[in-house]
């Protein structure tokens, strides 16, 4: 977004027809999947027009608003460029009146633009807000008030270099994954190259639950998935995909991935018991995680470099996965197969 642009961010849900929307509190929604929740009412039409309910200017930046709370009584949540820092918002979701404010972190510019690039996340009456340069806080969501905070850099060893050399990944343009809320707990990739790559808090007090490997973090959200019957947290790192367990943070398989200078945006796709990620330059790929008693193998199910993605995350349903290629175009694929269906 540029300077002076304008958040419509009750545009969508306008719509007649959606009148109890849910919450929309995190990136790519309440499961971070990309579905609308069943039995939210959905609108089975579009009007002519969509007209927003309200609007506001904001400052420049790359994250998405985000809803908790419904759309009469509820917030909206966004993270925008103000006075070169970056600053996280809340408003009132039926008005746009801004109820607070709070700078997160000094301002990140490169070749691609400035400003908050981290989606905040919403859970109950906390809010959590992760900068380019690796500052975590958790907020509350009343007023806005510090309640923890954590650096990657001063607290888990990562490096942070900006658009130098051959830095990648989250190194290089900054950290733009999402944490992930889990039960009680907190999942971010920190990067941390000594044993903190992902780093588990608990969500209320801060405290560290466990840290796993040693990963430069990539630009993809991390996801929580069940695979053979373990609950994981999935990583697509600027090294490979990753499973963890999510409870002690122990590897359960890996696979490398290797890209120069390892833009891995695309958040983890689960369809059964594949994991499906991607970049412009390894296409889209599919790897098969199976179980055998307490081991489990990761291996390459198919790659189809024909919908390579750039930096939209597909979304999977009834067996087919849905996205953006590198052609502007929609493609929707088979999810045991990658074959493209139609495009």
């Amino acid at each position: 977004m540029r300077k002076n642009s304008v958040a419509v961010a009750l545009a969508l849900m306008g719509w007649a027809g959606w009148g109890q929307a849910a919450d929309w509190a995190q990136w790519r929604g309440p499961n971070r999947d990309g579905h609308v929740p069943v039995g939210d009412k959905v609108p089975t039409t579009l009007p002519a027009e969509i007209k927003p309910r309200w609007q506001i200017p904001i400052g420049e930046g790359f994250s998405s608003p985000v809803v908790a709370g419904g759309t009469s009584a509820g917030r909206v949540f966004y993270s925008d460029l103000q006075g070169g820092k970056e600053v996280v918002h809340a408003v009132e979701a039926a008005t746009g009146k801004e109820l607070w404010q709070t700078p997160l972190d000094n301002v990140f510019k490169d070749a691609w633009g400035q400003g908050p690039r981290c989606t905040p996340v919403v859970d109950g009456q906390r809010v959590f807000a992760q900068s380019c340069r690796g500052e975590l806080q958790c907020l509350s969501t009343g007023a806005g008030k510090v309640l923890w905070r954590k650096n990657y850099v001063q607290d888990f060893g990562a490096i942070f270099m900006g658009e130098t050399g051959p830095a990648a990944g989250a190194t290089r343009h900054g950290n733009t994954g999402p944490p992930v809320v889990d039960g009680d707990h907190l999942i971010a990739q920190a990067g941390g190259l000594q044993g903190a790559a992902l780093v588990c808090f608990n969500k209320a007090s801060g405290e560290v639950v466990w840290k796993s490997q040693n990963d430069t973090s990539g630009n993809a959200a991390p996801a929580i998935a069940t695979l053979g019957g373990v609950r994981q947290a999935i990583s697509f790192t600027a090294l490979g995909l990753i499973g963890v367990d999510a409870g002690d943070g122990t590897l359960l398989w890996r696979v490398p991935l290797n890209t120069r200078l390892g833009r891995h945006v695309i958040t983890p796709v689960v369809v059964d018991d594949l994991a499906i990620v991607g970049s412009y330059q390894l296409g889209l790929v599919a790897v098969n995680v199976t179980r055998d008693g307490v081991n489990f193998k990761a291996e390459p199910a198919w790659t189809n470099k024909e919908v390579a993605p750039n930096f939209a995350s597909p979304v999977a349903a009834g067996g087919y996965v849905y996205g953006v290629g590198p052609r502007k175009n929609v493609y929707c694929l088979e999810a045991r197969t990658g074959q493209v269906a139609w495009s």
